[in-house]
């Protein structure tokens, strides 16, 4: 039995006060100081871990004024805050160990678009990615790009100045800002934009705390011209974070702006912000240029910039080969054919945009023509081309997944960012490259990189295993031989990501323009409270260290090795944050869409789970140990110890950790999606079986849990077990709308097709013509007993197509246990049905499932139980079906099927859902998959009585818009049986499966006389 573990170091009582006392005065946003809460947001994709002391959502504009102007009385000058946005930052921009400003939760509106002045006004905590769905509309777009934009806020943007591909021809995020309102250190909301001198002279004259900022900005930029010019390097990727060389805009008007972009939060609160939106481009196209060397592309680059495109981006073979790992690479392994057998070494990616189709022609044949003349010169290999929005738009999506796919590589090291965005003359970024990359080679360092090389910008991850004791010294000697390179050449050391605990080097960049700075650090933030220890310090502060902030490595390494390995699928996560998509038509996360809070999501979880065996191993317990002790004995005999400790109650960090496991709808798109492939379902069954193996269950975990069991004997009296539900019986073990019975004699109906159950020894007999037009039904419980004529449609479609069904004997999958953490249980079935299955397999015919959850546990959950066993294939019914099939000539209907696949298989097998379109192809159907999130009844969650009400807040995200447009057609899918649940919940609508449009429509058609192709065994 796992300790209780004791709740950490308490709150600093000022801190509290700080709370009490911005709540008493109306802040309308949210406070925390929950431990969960804290050690979520102790991190972000950095290598550093911060705790804050506590956390406030602001609501409005008027939040941040009751922050701001009560961290200026002198009782609370000790008080630090940091403002946060979707903490992506790399280098530590919003850790602290104050009090963080999360504005992505409430802050997030968009208030005001204006299509022909081409501007929009937006808070915050809006999210890139959800501006341009909104600007789209208008044929609109807010240029600067970055890999993080489905999850990054306008407010961090504009807080690091960010840019990325297409920097070149769009700029940085400061070049499309207009205005911005800030809250300054006293409470003052202030409107900066541009100024002319009566402007200016009219906000210096004001006697107050803003218009002293204008006066000692002015005359600090005014005094120190020349060594400005000097000190701040002409680059594309100019210096960002007090840029007072832009102080002055071209035309002469003041602008704050330049200051205020990218201070990373140190000189005051961003509300909101009015930016600079563009046509978007009518017609693309890009060219992936393929080299024999990474080194070769970075040379190749100078002459590709001259064709006048886009963006020029590259990227090495590490970061190919890890993209072909990924679902990502289904979508656009046409464009990276191998030469001689042999994947490129590096490749460049050359986009062209305008609004002439012809213009855009010519200059992609201005290239191609270039390259066919030059043939293999200049270590090129060769090259494709992608046309139109749609296909650029997979190859970018790839190249934006380069981040994240890095910090999968295997094993202990893992790339890291802390060197990553360094900026040089791009003239000089081979030579610069060849002797960063050999400074790695000289501490036997592997590495990646990709980024733009158009901007001279190369994004660079030396491979550290930061658990080893250590790894500090190495960030530090590794960091100051990046600095003194990059140095050399003229460049900087922050090219995009901003400072953060970087900032420790501005002294050593600005030299003697350091202490003017630190002059406007003082204007704004006299009392250095707001995000202290970065950009710049005041006289007698210091600046944070690249090593001396706490890592997550430090915290890590003091879980054992082999406890680590035991819980791999949470340790490595990188909080890089893909999980918090703003997208609802994406499947990850659900929870934390529903819920918006943090720890909600893969990461929240994976942050938690780090803590949590952290902790226990200061406890000096082995939580592997302890899942096998509790497996090993009879559950009854710690029932005593349990029920106390259940009705104790007592502080237990471990009832946070389970708050946060509990609202996991186990729907695996974080085990398919994230980057890093964190998988919670996995590590929160682990967790589960312990938890609950210190406290008692809820009554309905042990109902779920024999469900697949007892469910063929409610089978035989369906009338009876019907009527108990409606009676709402269920409700007193917590389940809520338990599906009815379809009561089907599926026996009867096996009969009348003439379909028999399988039993190896008679498949065995088969003569082989027979055994290769056979296949084996594998069933699940659901749609065998509560929707049996989906069951029965894929029998008739199966024989319709010509080919003999077999039904395998009901066995129970496990699904269920394995969700709730009985794992000792799980194993014990799992080895069962694999033998069972396994004897099915030998024989050689296929064996398919019908529900798409259901049939994955066969090849992932058995997988992770049952290490090193040779598990039997159990097909999705259109993955064994896809290619099997004669194709049609031409669709014989013109309108569409849509088809909402389970999430389980979006994320987990995206390539059988190209299967479906496939299968339905080749019945002259045409079907289309729609992009969606979840639709929150994931298997038995919506059915638990605590959950309903976020399942149905889930399903309106994504599936009700959906269902609402198309349900009602008759040609809107669901392959998911607890998909369909909900919508017939929910929208009391039945959608029909894909297989009984399939047998509809072969029954109905001509080709009801078709055959399949010959299968082989």
């Amino acid at each position: 039995m796992i300790p209780r573990l004791s709740p950490g170091p308490r709150v600093p009582s000022l801190t509290a006060a700080f709370c009490a006392e911005l709540r008493a005065r109306g802040f309308a946003g949210d406070l925390t100081m929950a431990e969960a809460d804290r050690t979520v947001l102790a991190t972000d994709n950095s290598i550093y871990q911060i705790t804050p002391q506590a956390i406030a959502f602001p609501r409005d504009r008027d939040d941040l004024v009751r922050i701001a102007t009560l961290l200026a009385e002198e009782r609370f000058a000790t008080v630090r805050i940091a403002p946060r946005g979707g903490g992506t930052g790399t280098n530590g921009q919003s850790l602290t160990d104050g009090i963080v400003v999360d504005l992505s939760r409430h802050m997030n509106r968009i208030l005001a678009i204006d299509p022909v002045r081409r501007t929009a006004r937006v808070e915050a905590g809006v999210v890139k990615d959800q501006l341009n769905a909104a600007l789209a509309e208008h044929g609109l777009f807010f240029a600067p790009e970055l890999s993080t934009s489905n999850r990054a806020t306008i407010g961090g943007m504009i807080s690091t100045d960010a840019c990325g591909q297409g920097s070149c021809l769009y700029g940085k995020t400061r070049d499309h800002v207009r205005a911005l309102t800030t809250v300054l250190a006293d409470g003052t909301v202030w409107h900066s934009e541009p100024l002319d001198d009566d402007r200016l002279a009219a906000a210096q004259a004001r006697q107050d705390f803003a218009g002293a900022i204008h006066q000692e900005v002015d005359k600090l930029q005014r005094e120190n011209a020349a060594l400005i010019d000097k000190t701040f390097p002409p680059l594309n990727r100019c210096l960002t974070g007090y840029d007072l060389a832009h102080l002055r805009r071209a035309d002469g008007r003041f602008d704050l702006n330049a200051v205020l972009c990218g201070s990373e939060g140190t000189l005051g609160l961003l509300a909101d912000a009015t930016l600079n939106v563009l046509p978007l481009p009518s017609h693309v196209a890009l060219v992936n240029l393929r080299y024999d060397s990474f080194d070769a592309a970075l040379r190749d680059a100078r002459t590709l910039v001259a064709f006048g495109a886009a963006s020029v981006e590259t990227a090495d073979s590490k970061v190919l080969g890890l993209a072909q790992e990924d679902p990502v690479w289904e979508g656009v392994t046409a464009y990276f054919p191998k030469d001689a057998g042999e994947q490129a070494q590096g490749v460049n990616l050359i986009e062209f945009v305008g609004d002439d189709a012809d213009a855009v022609e010519a200059a992609l044949t201005r290239l191609t023509a270039t390259l066919d003349e030059a043939g293999t010169a200049h270590g090129r290999r060769g090259y494709t081309v992608a046309r139109g929005e749609a296909e650029v738009g997979r190859l970018w999506a790839m190249r934006k997944k380069a981040v994240g796919l890095l910090g999968n590589t295997k094993g202990d090291r893992r790339p890291m960012a802390f060197v990553e965005d360094t900026a040089v003359p791009p003239e000089h970024l081979a030579d610069y490259i060849a002797e960063f990359r050999a400074a790695l080679d000289r501490r036997g360092l592997e590495y990646g990189m990709f980024g733009h090389v158009d901007a001279g910008v190369l994004h660079v991850r030396p491979a550290i295993d930061m658990k080893t004791p250590g790894a500090e010294a190495l960030v530090r000697a590794v960091t100051e031989d990046v600095v003194a390179l990059t140095q050399r050449y003229g460049g900087l050391l922050w090219g995009e990501h901003g400072k953060g605990v970087r900032s420790e080097f501005s002294p050593r960049f600005f030299g003697p323009l350091y202490p003017v700075l630190q002059a406007v650090k003082a204007a704004f933030d006299p009392r250095n409270q707001f995000n202290p220890g970065k950009i710049a310090a005041p006289e007698g502060a210091a600046l944070l260290t690249v090593d001396g902030v706490p890592t997550k490595g430090q915290r890590d390494r003091t879980i054992p090795a082999h406890v680590r390995a035991g819980y791999d699928e949470a340790l490595h996560c990188n909080g890089n944050g893909a999980c918090f998509t703003w997208d609802p038509d994406e499947a990850m996360c659900p929870s934390w869409k529903g819920t918006r809070e943090r720890r909600h999501s893969p990461k929240g979880r994976a942050q938690l789970m780090r803590e949590w065996l952290r902790r226990l191993a200061v406890e000096g317990r082995d939580p592997l140990e302890e899942a096998q002790r509790l497996r090993a004995r009879p559950n009854w005999l710690a029932f005593p110890a349990r029920l106390a400790a259940t009705l104790r109650r007592r502080e237990d960090f471990s009832h946070e950790v389970h708050e946060a496991m509990a609202g996991c709808l186990a729907c695996k798109s974080c085990a398919g999606q994230c980057p890093i492939k964190v998988d919670v379902p996995t590590f929160r069954a682990k967790f589960l079986e312990l938890y609950h193996g210190h406290y008692l269950r809820p009554l309905r975990h042990h109902a779920i849990a024999a469900l697949e069991t007892a469910v063929p004997l409610l089978a035989k009296a369906p009338r009876l077990a019907n009527a108990a539900t409606s009676l709402g019986l269920s409700r007193m073990v917590g389940l809520v709308h338990v599906p009815q019975l379809s009561g089907i004699d599926l026996r009867q109906e096996l009969a009348r097709r003439g379909v028999a159950l399988a039993e190896a020894r008679t498949l065995a007999r088969l003569p082989e013509a027979e055994r290769l037009t056979s296949v084996v039904v594998v069933q699940d419980a659901f749609t065998s007993h509560y929707d049996t004529p989906v069951l029965l449609a894929l029998l008739d479609l199966l024989i319709g197509l010509g080919l003999r069904p077999w039904l395998a004997p009901y066995r129970p999958n496990g699904k269920p246990l394995h969700v709730h953490g009985f794992l000792g249980r799980f194993a014990r079935l799992a080895a069962v049905n694999a033998e069972d299955l396994g004897r099915l397999a030998a024989t050689g015919i296929a064996l398919v499932g019908l529900d798409p959850s259901m049939t994955l546990t066969y090849r992932s959950e058995y997988r992770q139980a049952l290490p090193g066993w040779d598990l039997p294939r159990i097909h999705l019914v259109q993955e064994w079906l896809a290619g099997r099939m004669e194709a049609a000539p031409t669709p014989s209907e013109t309108e569409p099927y849509w088809l909402l696949p389970h999430c389980t298989e979006r994320a987990t097998a995206q390539p059988a859902l190209a299967d479906w379109t496939e299968v339905f192809a080749a019945l002259g159907l045409r079907l289309s998959v729609l992009p969606a999130g979840c639709c929150g009844m994931a298997g038995t969650y919506g059915h638990e009585a605590e959950h309903r009400a976020m399942s149905e807040r889930i399903y309106g995200l994504s599936w009700a818009g959906h269902v609402a447009g198309k349900g009602r057609s008759g040609r809107l899918l669901a392959d998911g049986y607890s998909c369909r649940s909900q919508v017939k919940l929910v929208d009391g609508l039945r959608l029909p499966h894909p297989v009984e449009i399939l047998r509809d429509h072969l029954t109905a058609s001509p080709l009801a006389g078709r055959r399949t192709i010959p299968l082989t065994a």
